[in-house]
């Protein structure tokens, strides 16, 4: 995955919580840090995300992305 954001930080999903349009995704960067981003359930089944599984939280701007390779 190439990006042009260089705040790319790797973890485990944690949690996600689907409401009625999108989801709150947390993720686990380990030392007791996560990260949560808000995305769209249509997301969250593209990327295959699951509790447990391996994830990147990207950070531009104001902006937090999730993906995962």
């Amino acid at each position: 995955m190439k990006l042009s954001a260089r705040n790319t930080l790797s973890g485990t999903v944690k949690a996600i919580d689907k409401g009625t349009v999108n989801s709150t995704v947390q993720i686990d960067l380990g030392g007791g840090a996560v990260v949560t981003a808000m995305i769209t359930n249509a997301s969250v089944d593209d990327l295959g995300l699951e509790v447990g599984k391996a994830a990147h939280a990207i950070i531009k701007a104001s902006d937090v992305i999730v993906g995962v390779d």
